[in-house]
C-alpha cells in the first residue's frame, strides 16, 4: 500500500488538466516524505524531463473522469475523480512549492469499493518532496528507490512530438 502512496505523489505533483498544467519538477534526484494515518514513507526518485507527465499518463489513462487543476494565489488546487474496477477515489489537494527545489502537497482522498472495506474511507496525506541534487550514475528517469534500497523502474517518458 505504501507504494501506492508514492505513486500517488507522482500523480499529485504532475497532474495535468484541461485549462491549467502544473510546472514540472526540475530534473534530478528527489526525496519524497509521505505522512498519513498509515505512518510515514520515505523514497527517492530520479526525475527527468517528462517523468511526471509519464507517471500521470500511466495512472490516469481512462481511469479518471475528472482532473482539474486551478492556479491559486499560493500554488495550485487539484480535484480528481478516478475509478479502477470497483474501486472509486475522489480527492482534493493543495500544492505549493517552487518545483525547482521543493514541492508540498496536502490532500484528502475518499476511497470506496476496496475489498474487505465496509464503507468509504477518507485518507489525509501530506507529501513533501525535496530535490537532493543530480541522479546517481546508473539511475534513469522514473526510477524510484525504496527505503530498503529496492529500485522500481517506471516506464520511460515518451519523447515529445
Amino acid at each position: 500500500m505504501k507504494f501506492v502512496l508514492i505513486a500517488a505523489l507522482g500523480a499529485l505533483v504532475a497532474m495535468p488538466a484541461l485549462a491549467q498544467q502544473l510546472p514540472q519538477r526540475k530534473p534530478g534526484l528527489w526525496e519524497t516524505k509521505s505522512k498519513g494515518s498509515e505512518g510515514e514513507t520515505i523514497a527517492k526518485q530520479c526525475v527527468g524531463a517528462g517523468t511526471d507527465q509519464s507517471i500521470v499518463g500511466g495512472l490516469a489513462s481512462g481511469a479518471c473522469s475528472k482532473m482539474l487543476v486551478t492556479k491559486t494565489a499560493t500554488g495550485y488546487a487539484v480535484e480528481t475523480e478516478c475509478a479502477v474496477g470497483q474501486i472509486k477515489a475522489s480527492g482534493s489537494s493543495v500544492i505549493t512549492g517552487d518545483f525547482q527545489t521543493s514541492v508540498r502537497t496536502e490532500g484528502t482522498t475518499k476511497i470506496s469499493g476496496m475489498p474487505g472495506q465496509s464503507g468509504p474511507v477518507e485518507r489525509k496525506l501530506v507529501v513533501e518532496a525535496t530535490r537532493l541534487g543530480e541522479c546517481a550514475p546508473g539511475q534513469k528517469p522514473g526510477d524510484i528507490i525504496m527505503p530498503d534500497g529496492k529500485v522500481i523502474s517506471m516506464p520511460s517518458p515518451k519523447p515529445a512530438p
